[in-house]
C-alpha cells in the first residue's frame, strides 16, 4: 500500500424529504450572496427549484441565479457564472442538478477567485490555482458522477472540441443534501448511465499494480456488488426508493477516493472516454459502457491476479485454474449487466461512426494524461501506447 494523505469535511446529508431542509443546512455555510446553479427542464418542472429557492429566502439566504447547464458541462457558461460571481462579490455556489451541473459550479468556484482564463486550469495538468476555490454545496438529483462528495470536475470546450478534468481539494462541497425521492422520476436510461460512471469509478482504482491493498480490495467489491444489485432492481422498478438510496450511496463511496486510498489509479477508460464524448457528444455511462470491456480484454493478462480476484468476489464466477476463462467469464457477466440495463455496446449503437478518427482520439487522451513523456501513455495494469489505445476503440465498432 502506498502513502496517503485523505480529507473529505463534506456534511453528507441523506434522507426522503432533506431537500426542503437546504435553507437552514446552508445558512452555516451561506456568510454572503451565493450563486443558484442548475440545469433547465425537470428541476423547474418538477418544483424542485421553486422549493429551493422558497427555503433560501425563508432563510434570509440572498441568491443571483445561473440555469443553463447542459450534459457535458460547457466551459463557456462556466465563464458567464465566473463574471456573474465577480461582479456580485458571491460567496457560494449551490449546485442544484446532478454531475453535470455539480461539474459546473466547481469550475465557477474555482475560477471566480482566481485571474486568467479557467480554461487554463483544466489544460495544464496539475495546475494550482493562485486562491482557494469558493465554496460549493450541492442538492443532489441523479447519483452518478460521484460529483457531491468528490474534489473533481470536468469540463468540455466547444471551441478546442476537448473534455478536460480539474482536481482540486478545496473543491469538496461543504454540503451536499441526497434526497432519494428526488430521483424517481429520473427515466431508466440515466439509471443505467449513472450505474456504469459508478462501476468505472471503482475500476479505475480497484485494478491496480499496487499490492497490500485487502482492506480498499473488499470495500471496493462490496460496492460493486452493491451497484450491480441496486441498479438490477431499478430496472424493474424505478419507484423502488430505497434501492434509489443504496444506489446514491455507492455512487458517493466509488468516488469520495476512499477506494483509491494508498493505492495506484489509472483513469485510461476516463481519459478515451472524455474524447468520445467531447467530439460525439455521447453520454459519459454510455460511452464507458461500450469501452470498458474491450479495455479490460486488452490489458488483464498483465495482471491477472486482479481480474481473476475481480471475476470471482465481484461477478460471482467459480475459481478454476483456467485463468483466461475465469477472467472472459467475468467480462462477458459485466457486458450481460450492461445489457440487462440497457445500455449499448458498440460505436455503432452510441452513434459513432466507423470510420471515425480512433487515433486522433487516442492520441489526445494520452497526451492529456501522460503529456511531459516522450512517448505519452495511459496509466493502469499496462501502460497504453495511442496504437493501443486506438486498438481498444476500433475493437468497439
Amino acid at each position: 500500500m502506498q502513502n496517503f494523505n485523505y480529507h473529505n469535511p463534506t456534511r453528507y446529508v441523506y434522507g426522503p424529504g432533506e431537500h426542503r431542509n437546504i435553507g437552514p443546512l446552508l445558512k452555516p455555510y451561506a456568510q454572503g450572496r451565493i450563486l443558484l446553479h442548475y440545469g433547465s427542464g425537470s428541476v423547474i418542472r418538477s418544483g424542485l427549484l421553486q422549493t429551493v429557492k422558497d427555503s433560501l429566502s425563508e432563510h434570509g439566504i440572498s441568491y443571483e441565479e445561473l440555469g443553463g447547464v447542459k450534459p457535458n458541462p460547457s466551459v463557456e457558461l462556466v465563464r458567464k457564472g465566473i463574471e456573474l460571481c465577480r461582479r456580485e462579490k458571491v460567496q457560494l455556489v449551490l449546485a442544484v442538478g446532478g454531475g453535470s451541473v455539480i461539474d459546473s459550479a466547481k469550475g465557477i468556484a474555482v475560477g471566480a477567485p482566481n485571474s486568467g482564463d479557467v480554461w487554463e486550469l483544466y489544460s495544464r495538468k496539475g495546475s494550482i490555482p493562485e486562491n482557494e476555490p469558493i465554496p460549493v454545496a450541492t442538492v443532489l438529483t441523479l447519483p452518478a458522477a460521484g460529483s457531491e462528495n468528490s474534489p473533481n470536475t470536468v469540463l468540455s470546450n466547444e471551441e478546442t472540441g476537448r473534455k478536460l478534468g480539474f482536481k482540486h481539494m478545496g473543491l469538496r462541497p461543504v454540503l451536499s443534501i441526497v434526497d432519494p425521492t428526488l430521483f424517481l422520476t429520473l427515466p431508466r436510461a440515466q439509471m443505467a448511465y449513472g450505474a456504469c460512471d459508478m462501476m468505472c469509478h471503482i475500476f479505475e482504482r480497484y485494478f491496480t499494480n499496487t499490492t497490500q491493498t485487502a482492506l480498499t480490495d473488499a470495500l471496493a467489491e462490496a460496492t460493486m456488488r452493491t451497484i450491480m444489485q441496486q441498479s438490477t432492481l431499478l430496472a424493474a422498478d424505478l419507484q423502488n426508493i430505497d434501492a434509489w438510496g443504496q444506489l446514491a450511496l455507492s455512487g458517493t463511496v466509488a468516488h469520495n477516493d476512499l477506494l483509491g486510498l494508498g493505492r495506484e489509479q489509472s483513469w485510461a477508460c476516463h481519459a478515451m472516454e472524455h474524447e468520445l464524448s467531447a467530439v460525439y457528444d455521447v453520454p459519459h455511462g454510455g460511452g464507458l459502457a461500450v469501452i470498458i470491456p474491450a479495455y479490460m480484454e486488452a490489458v488483464w493478462p498483465y495482471n491477472p491476479g486482479i481480474f481473476t480476484q475481480w471475476a470471482c468476489n465481484v461477478m460471482g464466477v467459480p475459481p478454476h485454474r483456467d485463468t483466461e476463462a475465469v477472467v472472459r467469464e467475468g467480462i462477458r457477466r459485466l457486458r450481460a449487466w450492461y445489457h440487462q440495463l440497457g445500455l449499448p455496446q458498440t460505436m455503432r449503437e452510441l452513434g459513432v461512426p466507423a470510420d471515425a478518427d480512433f487515433n486522433a482520439m487516442a492520441t489526445a487522451a494520452c497526451k492529456v494524461y501522460d503529456r511531459d513523456a516522450a512517448t505519452p501513455t495511459l496509466a493502469g495494469v499496462h501502460p497504453l501506447t495511442a496504437e493501443e489505445a486506438a486498438a481498444i476503440y476500433k475493437a468497439t465498432i
